[in-house]
């Protein structure tokens, strides 16, 4: 009887999820020779080719892209069971702050995995602005947050970097306005940023929505009242870029750092695994099926 090494199939998924063999090796705190040993040590049980070595990258085969979905499903079976069952000790709550914008997609796919792999385990979820949330940091009320910053502290693992954009509704016409229309919450950490690029561009612009509510914010965008900044990939699907032909002002890059406190070592660890691997993704660093 011919069985699947859950050990290389976890490998392979790293591969796939992480873009490449090295970055793979990295997350799994393998070198890189281990890896590959695993991968191909797979391919040879299985008697395919799951990788497309050819060119600068690697890339999945057809039959790769098949395996990926039967390989999720074996391992966080087996992850579940091995949860239940043995992960008696990691009982605990920690506490997970977030900034509203970069919520979504990251963050239900790891409280899901936390749920999973760690059902004795609660993660409570805080979802606020960035200087709030370093503040609460600080004070240690909070053991992990994720920031969007431009210059992270020296503390901050910097997971991403992202352009910071200027949004409107679809179709929409308010960024042809002059004065120039635009909305921000009150404590928006990009807000600070996209006036001072409209300053120094000498652009005429108006504030004509300021809101300590998120939502009244979307609302004046999605009705094309105004238009706001965010950060590229994170708009809300009310939202839509604004043509590159308008005349506004760049507002650069923006990063996504995670901070971590010291303390339930056990916890916190996966936690931020689990997030930077998420974040990994995110940033465009999964395989695609290679060409036919």
């Amino acid at each position: 009887m011919r069985n699947l090494d859950i050990t290389t199939l976890r490998s392979f998924i790293a591969v796939a999820d992480s873009g490449g063999i090295t970055r793979a090796a990295s997350f799994l705190n393998l070198t890189q020779s281990a890896v590959s040993m695993q991968i191909k040590r797979l391919e040879d049980s299985l008697g395919v080719a799951l990788l497309d070595r050819h060119g600068r990258g690697v890339a999945l085969t057809s039959t790769g892209a098949q395996l990926l979905t039967y390989a999720r499903r074996i391992v966080e079976l087996n992850d579940v069971v091995y949860g239940k069952l043995t992960n008696t000790v990691w009982e605990g709550e920690v506490v997970l702050g977030v900034p509203n914008d970069i919520v979504y997609p990251a963050i239900p796919n790891v409280m899901k995995a936390m749920q999973r792999d760690f059902p004795r385990v609660k993660v409570q979820l805080i979802s606020s602005y960035t200087n709030d949330l370093k503040e609460q940091f600080a004070r240690g009320t909070i053991d992990v947050i994720l920031t969007t910053e431009t210059n992270p502290d020296g503390a901050a693992d910097v997971m991403m970097t992202v352009p910071l954009r200027w949004y409107g509704a679809p179709g929409g016409q308010a960024w042809k306005l002059s004065p120039l229309p635009i909305a921000f919450g009150n404590h928006c950490s990009f807000r600070p940023v996209a006036l001072s690029g409209l300053e120094k561009s000498g652009a005429i612009w108006d504030l004509v929505f300021s809101s300590d509510s998120d939502r009244a914010i979307d609302v004046a965008i999605s009705a094309d009242l105004a238009v706001t900044a965010l950060l590229e990939g994170h708009e809300p699907p009310q939202f839509e870029a604004v043509p590159d032909t308008a005349d506004l002002p760049d507002l650069g890059y923006q990063s996504v750092a995670l901070y971590r406190g010291t303390a339930r070592s056990q916890i916190i660890d996966p936690l931020c695994e689990l997030l930077r691997r998420e974040f990994a993704v995110i940033s465009g660093n999964d395989l695609r099926p290679a060409a036919e």
